[in-house]
């Protein structure tokens, strides 16, 4: 029996909804899901993120937010970046942000579905979901009650990696979602001395994922400590991502 999509509020819309997807943690995808908002914002477009992530997010900390999300008697209000970029997550409505989330599958699951109904998002181009690791519960929830528009898949170079990032892709095919693109994270190291190139995890599978999955957008993110340090900093907003720009260019 099909479950009922869920519906923005009377304050909200969004045209595009993409979930940020990778069966497995540590890959770097809320690093992808913060630089995909960046590089929309930049090209003009109004981006939300709604952090599904709901036992361990991370968004707020990328972006320096620290202050707890308010409601208008209606709707929780997101925070907004430097930039303006929309975010809702749990830990703009927690009291300690460090505070475990013992939370069991169905309540994790209506905490999504309020960060999706009952926030005011105002007009977005594009709101994207930061998935948490999986294939289970939460990534239902999300496939089955949000509208989504299309996913983007985070991987790494290492065949582990490629197992599991294969069941995302058919959890996805499964759900009759479109997959728009490939992200390759921690592809490779170039050394700020001689300018050395070394993949450092083994060769990179993007190419072959992208022609596997019949995929035409496949972007390469570099091992940089500079990413890292702006991104506990709260500055990812500064990062200027390799081949980012380009790669979101088409998604509207």
């Amino acid at each position: 029996m099909p479950v009922q999509k869920l519906s923005l509020n009377s304050s909200s819309s969004a045209r595009h909804t993409l979930a940020i997807l990778s069966g497995k943690g540590g890959v770097g995808k809320s690093f992808v899901t913060s630089s995909l908002a960046v590089a929309l914002r930049r090209q003009g477009y109004r981006v939300g993120i709604l952090d599904a992530d709901i036992t361990g997010p991370s968004i707020p900390k990328a972006f320096g937010l620290t202050e707890v999300a308010l409601s208008d008697g209606k709707n929780m209000i997101p925070l907004e970046t430097e930039t303006g970029i929309k975010v809702m997550s749990i830990n703009l409505i927690l009291e300690d942000p460090s505070a475990a989330v013992l939370w069991r599958a169905p309540i994790v699951s209506n905490a999504i579905h309020q960060f999706y109904e009952n926030v005011n998002w105002g007009d977005l181009d594009f709101l994207l979901v930061d998935m948490p690791p999986g294939t289970g519960d939460v990534a239902l929830t999300v496939f089955q009650s949000l509208n989504i528009s299309g996913i983007v898949l985070v991987t790494t170079p290492q065949d582990l990696v490629e197992l599991i990032v294969d069941k995302s892709y058919n959890m996805a095919r499964q759900m009759n979602l479109p997959i728009l693109g490939l992200v390759e994270n921690m592809s490779y190291f170039t050394c700020p001395h001689c300018g050395e190139q070394t993949d450092l995890y083994g060769p990179s599978k993007a190419a072959s994922l992208a022609k596997k999955y019949g995929l035409e957008k496949t972007l390469r993110l570099p091992i940089d400590p500079n990413f890292s340090q702006k991104v506990d900093a709260g500055k990812v907003e500064e990062i200027q991502v390799p081949g980012m720009d380009t790669f979101v260019l088409g998604m509207d």
